[in-house]
């Protein structure tokens, strides 16, 4: 297990992404894990500057495009385009046929451009013209919306949402650490970044990530968790199947991040929060109390018994 190398890349974003260390391992745990992030937070807290900064340090293809209502299924999958030279149709890569995309806004554009990039989100394929291509290997899409205004935007139904591996906020800095991007503001951190793993490693560290062991006693956890968010009274939707994949992947990808081979109750608590707040549904009781998604997920977690490590 490689894992130090991924250690460095996230010290290395640290220097540019300050006082958000939490993310940026929960970013790099995603990826590891072959899953998408949304990002779901106000402008200008440094959510492009997160992405542009894991494509450098990743030597990752990188594409961003800004989602508004006249962003068209083609503009993202692709389109075939005739060539009078060779007297015949080619076909032209969309904006996300690279290997680290980024969606701004992804609520401000038409559901059938965002059932497009879900899609190729799902299948990892895109196919125009009937003819289907695989995106690069890796892939992710990282895809970002403002909590705050409605006017103008599409919301992500609850069955799309749940292509997202995790929902993260970055939220505001710290004082400290918004002094030190004031006196570095001027400076070029972005292009000092320089590319610490190759593609081969990250494929490498993403079957390293799939072949980390989880016990009888973690899977049992796992559905212990998701079973109980079913049965919830205050949550008209508990986790799907889907959700419970996407804990044990994270899961997998803490364990690799830390060191280890094998998968311990920490790991799962770590991702149970952000891989469960987008997929869960509050009833309308819960919503007229003002009940927080967040207690209930914390309810939840602290009613399981956590498994004895001695067991694994």
């Amino acid at each position: 297990m490689r894992h130090d190398k991924f250690i460095e890349v996230q010290k290395s974003i640290s220097n540019v992404i300050m006082g958000k260390d939490d993310v940026i391992e929960k970013v790099m745990a995603a990826i590891l894990a072959k899953g998408h992030i949304l990002l779901e937070d106000i402008p200008g807290v440094g959510k492009t500057t997160l992405a542009v900064a894991f494509s450098k340090v990743l030597s990752l293809e990188y594409r961003r495009m800004q989602f508004t209502p006249d962003v068209l299924p083609a503009d993202v999958t692709g389109f075939s385009m005739y060539n009078k030279q060779t007297n015949a149709f080619e076909y032209i890569k969309g904006a996300a046929i690279c290997n680290l995309f980024l969606a701004d806004e992804i609520n401000r554009t038409s559901p059938k451009t965002q059932s497009a990039l879900l899609e190729i989100m799902e299948e990892g394929k895109v196919t125009v013209d009937g003819v289907t291509r695989s995106v690069p290997e890796p892939f992710c899409v990282i895809a970002t919306q403002n909590p705050l205004g409605s006017v103008g935007t599409q919301k992500l139904p609850e069955s799309q949402l749940d292509r997202f591996m995790i929902k993260l906020s970055m939220g505001y800095p710290s004082h400290d650490n918004e002094v030190d991007i004031l006196k570095k503001e001027s400076s070029d951190k972005i292009g000092k970044l320089v590319p610490i793993v190759t593609f081969e490693d990250i494929i490498e560290a993403q079957n390293d990530v799939e072949n980390v062991c989880v016990k009888d006693v973690i899977y049992e956890y796992i559905v212990d968790l998701v079973e109980l968010s079913r049965k919830d009274q205050e949550l008209e939707l508990g986790l799907s199947p889907r959700g419970s994949i996407a804990l044990l992947h994270m899961s997998r990808a803490y364990a690799y991040l830390s060191g280890r081979d094998y998968v311990i109750p920490e790991d799962v608590i770590k991702a149970f929060y952000d891989v469960s707040s987008h997929r869960i549904v509050l009833n309308a009781r819960a919503k007229a109390d003002g009940i927080n998604v967040m207690d209930i997920l914390q309810r939840i977690q602290t009613l399981i018994d956590i498994p004895d490590v001695k067991k694994l």
